[in-house]
């Protein structure tokens, strides 16, 4: 294992795997090891894999999703780790049946935002005005701003892919706002602590909590919920949906069309015709 995990961290590197993923992958492969009692995972074989697998939705309760990231760590051990792709090359994915994401109104967004301290404020705005992950707005850097053209340049988003969204006038007032009140002396607009470029994920899904328990909604709420606000309220718009995945920089459509579902759901809400007539 001391050998190992280095080795995989490499790998995965050389093959353009970003660092959230390397460090999703020797964690689940950790935990894998630490299943079967610290064994070289060398010696484990296929039914280790399934037996470990089946433990995490059995016994841990893990989503079908979350189980998927640990298999796809598992084959990524055994086909280009340690070469042999035959221990995983029988474990299908699992079914993925997700809720439809969260939604905040706008009164709730309202409640939320003044609960929140300017730096995590700032945050919740990109997220919710401009559609960003929490992980590309900690990373917005001054030259990201493009105030002339009215767009907000995402460097480095998921999967390594760059693209471009409208910067509203409100969004650019705070994000001016921000820069007066901290000044940072380096390029990103949001430093995080002991010498870190930027302030950390888990830092700001902290605060968002705390704040939503103070502004009483009872919704489970993250950085991402203000995501899918945005999405569904581009949706319901009227916008295009090719030009909604463009902005959120969806890799497939697929994962766009769940904001028309929940567009639809709120129109369920509707008052239907026949309760107008009479008796």
């Amino acid at each position: 294992m001391t050998d190992l995990l280095p080795k995989m961290m490499a790998a995965l590197e050389v093959r353009g795997k970003r660092p959230a993923t390397r460090e999703s992958y020797v964690r689940c492969v950790r935990r894998f090891c630490e299943h079967h009692g610290g064994r070289d995972p060398s010696t484990l074989g296929a039914d280790d894999v399934e037996a470990f697998l089946l433990h995490l939705m059995r016994e841990g309760g893990y989503s079908g999703r979350s189980r998927n990231v640990y298999a796809a760590a598992l084959r990524f051990l055994y086909a280009v780790v340690l070469r042999r792709p035959e221990v995983t090359c029988a474990i299908a994915r699992a079914r993925v049946v997700g809720p439809l994401p969260v939604v905040l109104s706008a009164e709730e967004v309202v409640r939320l935002l003044d609960e929140l301290s300017p730096l995590h404020r700032t945050l919740a705005m990109l997220c919710y005005g401009a559609g960003l992950r929490v992980s590309e707005a900690v990373r917005l850097a001054t030259h990201d701003i493009d105030s002339e053209r009215g767009v907000l340049r995402v460097a480095d988003g998921k999967g390594g892919k760059a693209r471009e969204v409208p910067l509203c006038p409100k969004l650019l007032a705070a994000l001016r706002q921000w820069w007066r009140l901290r000044r940072p002396a380096g390029p990103y607009l949001f430093p995080g602590r002991s010498g870190r470029s930027w302030l950390t994920r888990a830092a700001v899904h902290k605060a968002m909590k705390r704040a939503c328990r103070r502004a009483g909604i009872d919704k489970r709420v993250s950085p991402h919920v203000l995501r899918h606000s945005y999405a569904t309220y581009l949706v319901e718009a009227g916008a295009d949906l090719r030009a909604v995945q463009m902005l959120l920089g969806h890799a497939s459509i697929r994962t766009t069309v769940v904001y028309v579902h929940l567009s639809h759901a709120r129109l369920a809400h509707i008052e239907s015709p026949l309760e107008r007539l009479p008796g």
